[in-house]
């Protein structure tokens, strides 16, 4: 697409399942390439800045095999990549670039890195002055200081302090740590500058040290590696949620009132992006901590706190904050914030200028910005995103605002979090919730809503026939729970037009089917596939919106919908429809059995231990008895349209 037009969006709750750290991720697999034996990485980001990486490492003869559900094997050379030539591209993956820049420029082979368009303005030219104090042979073959770049084999000799300027980027400190154990020789890093983004340097030494090597640092002006260190294989490793992509969450908690949950990073996190939720408690938003997750929700009472922060140790999640700044009751600065200029675009820039289109008063300096924010954020705002995944994440949170928004290429979140969007909406996008008694009428009434509001529809009474149908036909057998819970978590349902598609076709009819029905009732006694269903069920909360028919939609599925209906009717006219609906289709139809067996199923439903059939306390009573199919639809469409006021 070429762009996303979000809804206005009012509330934010729910959990979200962080995707992997980029910066873990790359460095992760940079030093298991490097070590001695087979290392295994466990929920390594899939995105386009770690397909960059493994793409370059497999050119230079590393051996790297996808095991599947986000884990991968790497085969390490033990510091001597085999290919001694290649052409590599590293698209616009900064993680990528500079340390695999720094670990050929010592592994004695001829190398052509380049990039995108913007990755050859992104500066490099402090690594590489870095590698030419020790001897490396390292070229510019485009503007200097920049990538593309030409590597040459050089003999390496490590007489004295490497000194290098943190005040730029620590990717290029972080570059020359990883790849000076290469030398076997004792290195020294000595800083002639302030070290920015310092957390970041913290998650290098931490992986290093997790591979073997261990590096003393005498504050954060000098690095000594010691001699005959060498990278081996720790075996297994997971890798972290991460903690910038934390950020949209947590922020999204804090305006749309919460709670909101991410799970994968925590107080155990070796991320210093975390702290971004402390800078969101200064603001007021309400934070709880655990092992492995943070959780956000909005102040006690009135807006968020005006702020002004040295961001210089989150420059990342910094830009979150700069959008937060819209919901403030003030003036916010960030100051410490330079080195956004040289990211994937200049964000200093950027950020001030879509601002300024959702009617902020923006003051931009050399390294900081100001944001006053306006009385109402101005409505149908189209939002620049410079080929830079944060900037279309970050804008994605003024929907908050109650205003409808449009971010132009979605898909440069691809960058670190394709599926952003999803995740998104599976907090934010309004869900109407339709339950009530069998034959009740909710299932039209819900698919005629959904139609008119147009938001997609879930029969949520249809997935476990189709569970039990899409078991049949894969040959599981229904007590596998484990089998038949897999496919449930996938299930690739889908409903349109009163049809019931399962894989695109049409099983409206073969879901009805005597076999398919008793396969229901097996499979529903399965707590794993409950709890499959449960995850299927939420995942059906795209933009922009949803409205969802079945048992317990509004109190567990969905507790937070923004509009609860309880739809009933008599006993005897839910009777009387059943028996229309069974003489039209040309089926024999018993009145008095009828409404005897709908009496008996509503007292099961009741009475039932799991999911009992009941009307929650914030759910809207519609008393359908003398009501036809419009006045239904019209009066939950009253409902809907005074809950979204």
């Amino acid at each position: 697409m070429d762009s996303l037009s979000l809804p206005p969006l009012r509330v934010a709750s729910g959990r979200v399942r962080l995707p992997g750290s980029k910066s873990i991720s790359n460095r992760m697999l940079l030093l298991a390439a490097l070590a001695q034996g087979s290392t295994e990485i466990h929920d390594l980001l899939d995105s386009d800045d770690t397909r960059v990486m493994l793409a370059a490492l497999r050119k230079v003869g590393v051996g790297a095999m996808a095991l599947g559900a986000g884990a991968w094997r790497v085969e390490g050379c033990g510091g001597v990549f085999p290919v001694k030539d290649a052409d590599l591209f590293m698209g616009n993956a900064g993680t990528a670039i500079r340390p695999l820049t720094a670990a050929l420029a010592l592994s004695g082979g001829h190398y052509r890195l380049s990039g995108v368009a913007r990755m050859h303005e992104r500066p490099i030219g402090d690594l590489v002055d870095g590698l030419l104090q020790i001897g490396a042979d390292v070229r510019y073959t485009g503007n200097p200081g920049f990538p593309p770049l030409a590597i040459h084999p050089a003999s390496v000799k490590l007489a004295g302090p490497i000194r290098l300027r943190g005040d730029v980027s620590s990717q290029f400190l972080t570059a020359l740590l990883m790849a000076l154990p290469l030398t076997g020789a004792e290195a020294v890093i000595e800083m002639t500058t302030e070290l920015i983004s310092r957390p970041y340097i913290e998650i290098t030494l931490n992986l290093m040290a997790r591979f073997g090597v261990t590096v003393e640092r005498e504050g954060w002006q000098r690095f000594t590696i010691a001699a005959g260190q060498r990278y081996r294989s720790p075996g297994v490793l997971h890798v972290e949620g991460d903690a910038s992509a934390a950020s949209y969450f947590l922020a999204a908690g804090a305006i749309g009132d919460g709670p909101v949950r991410v799970e994968g990073v925590g107080s155990g996190s070796i991320q210093g992006d975390v702290r971004f939720a402390d800078a969101l408690q200064r603001m007021g938003a309400r934070i709880e901590w655990g092992e492995q997750f943070i959780e956000a929700r909005g102040p006690v009472l009135g807006k968020l706190k005006a702020f002004d922060l040295d961001l210089n140790h989150i420059p990342d999640a910094a830009m979150t904050l700069a959008v937060a700044a819209l919901f403030a009751d003030g003036r916010c600065v960030l100051r410490n914030i330079a080195s956004w200029r040289v990211k994937e675009t200049d964000r200093i820039a950027a950020m001030a200028t879509e601002l300024r289109k959702l009617g902020a008063t923006v003051e931009e300096g050399a390294d900081y910005l100001a944001i006053s924010p306006a009385s109402n954020l101005v409505p149908g705002a189209a939002i620049d995103t410079y080929d830079d995944h944060r900037m279309a994440m970050c804008f994605s949170l003024a929907a908050l605002g109650g205003v409808p928004v449009t971010i132009n290429d979605p898909q440069c979140v691809s960058k670190t979090f394709p599926d952003y969007f999803d995740a998104l909406a599976e907090i934010t996008a309004p869900v109407i919730a339709i339950d009530g008694p069998s034959a009740s009428g909710k299932g039209t009434v819900a698919e005629r809503v959904a139609a008119a509001l147009g938001y997609h529809y879930l029969d949520s009474g249809s997935l476990y026939r189709l569970t039990a149908l899409a078991a049949l036909q894969a040959a599981v057998a229904l007590d596998d729970e484990s089998g038949v819970a897999a496919l449930a978590g996938s299930l690739p349902a889908s409903f349109e037009g009163g049809r019931v598609l399962l894989a695109g076709d049409d099983v409206t009819d073969a879901i009805r089917s005597e076999k398919v029905s008793a396969g229901a009732s097996k499979v529903a006694a399965l707590p794993a596939v409950r709890a499959a269903l449960l995850a299927r069920q939420r995942a059906y909360r795209r933009f922009p919106g949803l409205v969802a028919d079945g048992r317990d939609m509004g109190s567990v599925v969905f507790p937070t919908a923004v509009a609860k209906v309880f739809l009933t009717a008599a006993a005897e006219a839910r009777a009387e429809r059943r028996y229309k609906q069974l003489i039209a289709k040309g089926m024999p139809a018993n009145m008095h059995a009828l409404l005897q067996d709908l009496q008996e199923r509503d007292a099961r439903d009741a009475q039932r231990s799991a999911a009992p059939l009941r009307q929650c306390d914030d759910a809207d009573l519609v008393d359908t008895t003398r009501l036809d199919i419009d006045a239904a639809v019209a009066a939950v469409m009253t409902i809907v349209k005074r809950q979204q006021q």
